[in-house]
């Protein structure tokens, strides 16, 4: 099962419930009005659909996003996925993803640490920074080994990304392409993004199977189902590419994310808010 350990790590992003990365030039400052609030989200996780030959059988898990900061002392992400696979032959194997990432928008710096557990072992590390320019990327890797990389390109880290995609959906555009780097994997990998943005949505919101509770202490009016897919620029050899995996959530225009999807082609993770803490916001000094 250490395959689905790999997919994981790979979920550093975003994310999945940050999603995005320090874009600069235009899209920075058009992205820097976008005020996100910060809070704790903890959600659910149980297998939505899995394919046949995939090998799972079942799943269940807890994932804990926590997100702080401003666009002045810089934005703090933790995140903690631990999760529960059990194979068709009743064997079971826990997964423990845990990263941090610390990114100042206004140096273009990034730092990140991204470790895997599997049953207690640490399996897999990542730790190092990156520098971005306007037009290239500069990353530094203390872990898995220590090694230095250049990427041409305007690239995002993970909250300038997510105020970008928030600024493109307020303007009504239903799709939004960018380079992303989160420190996932081996840390020194940029992947293409395509997001598809829905309609805005506003007034009654429905809780469906997510808390009602936390649903309502959101506090946000309107909000955009959202779909993004992540390429590898490595394997795209011309022709139609099919993403690594895709991740679906309905987002609200303060940055929180709930009805969460995470589609690996084969097999797909469910995700159901049940509790959510917001904290005040900070003000820039």
């Amino acid at each position: 099962m250490s395959a689905f350990a790999a997919s994981f790590r790979a979920l550093s992003v975003a994310a999945v419930l940050g999603m995005g990365f320090a874009a600069f030039g235009a899209l920075a400052a058009e992205a820097a009005g976008v005020p996100l609030v910060p809070h704790r989200a903890i959600y659910d996780m149980k297998l939505g659909e899995a394919a046949d030959g995939t090998g799972i059988a079942a799943l269940s898990g807890r994932m804990v996003y926590e997100f702080s900061g401003n666009s002045c002392d810089g934005y703090s992400v933790t995140f903690r996925f631990v999760s529960r696979f059990e194979d068709e032959s009743g064997l079971a194997q826990v997964t423990d993803l845990r990263t941090s990432s610390f990114e100042e928008p206004q140096s273009g710096r990034y730092q990140f640490l991204s470790q895997t557990y599997i049953d207690q072992d640490l399996s897999e590390e990542t730790r190092g920074t990156a520098q971005g320019s306007k037009d290239k990327l500069k990353i530094g890797l203390v872990k898995p080994e220590e090694k230095k990389v250049d990427i041409n390109g305007d690239i995002f880290f993970p909250i300038s990304h997510l105020k970008a995609m928030i600024g493109a959906a307020t303007k009504g555009q239903s799709f939004f392409e960018a380079q992303v780097f989160d420190g996932a994997e081996t840390g020194d990998k940029v992947y293409a993004t395509s997001a598809v943005i829905g309609a805005t949505q506003s007034g009654a919101d429905s809780a469906g199977e997510d808390n009602p509770v936390a649903v309502e202490r959101i506090g946000a009016a309107e909000r955009w189902p959202v779909t993004i897919a992540y390429f590898d620029p490595k394997l795209d050899q011309g022709g139609e590419v099919t993403p690594v995996y895709q991740i679906s959530f309905l987002l609200y225009e303060n940055g929180v994310t709930r009805r969460l999807v995470l589609d690996y082609g084969d097999f797909k993770i469910e995700g159901q808010l049940k509790d959510l803490v917001v904290y005040p916001m900070t003000d820039c000094q």
